[in-house]
């Protein structure tokens, strides 16, 4: 349980864009954003809160650690450019791009998603 699986990044990136947009997370929204159920949340919040990702009290608002966040703005970065270099690049649809982007934004290495943020940067210049 000490690593972070590709559903616990997604739960995290979801929480972050959460709080971005709402200004604070709840359980009920993480299910919806992700379509899942709540007892399906609860489980994967209570494996975030043990690995020092999150801090859930039994009722209340769900809130992203310091270690939380770096790992969820990583995930965010990648699924961002990923998404960018599938629509702006390669053309593909923009519902496409999203769903694709999710699943590869978990097995590209940091050093990869930097060079493609660089080079996405670059066709800006």
């Amino acid at each position: 349980m000490n690593q972070l699986h590709k559903s616990g990044e997604d739960y995290l990136e979801a929480a972050l864009f959460i709080e971005q947009q709402k200004g604070r997370v709840k359980s009920i929204d993480i299910a919806k954003y992700l379509g899942v159920s709540k007892p399906s949340v609860n489980k994967a919040l209570t494996n975030l809160q043990n690995m020092g990702y999150v801090s859930k009290p039994i009722y209340g608002e769900v809130t992203i650690t310091d270690k939380g966040r770096a790992k969820a703005e990583t995930v965010a970065k990648k699924h961002v450019a990923l998404t960018r270099l599938l629509t702006d690049v390669l053309g593909v649809s923009r519902e496409v791009a999203e769903k694709d982007a999710c699943k590869i934004e978990h097995d590209i290495s940091e050093e990869t998603a930097l060079k493609l943020v660089a080079y996405l940067n670059s066709l800006e210049d």
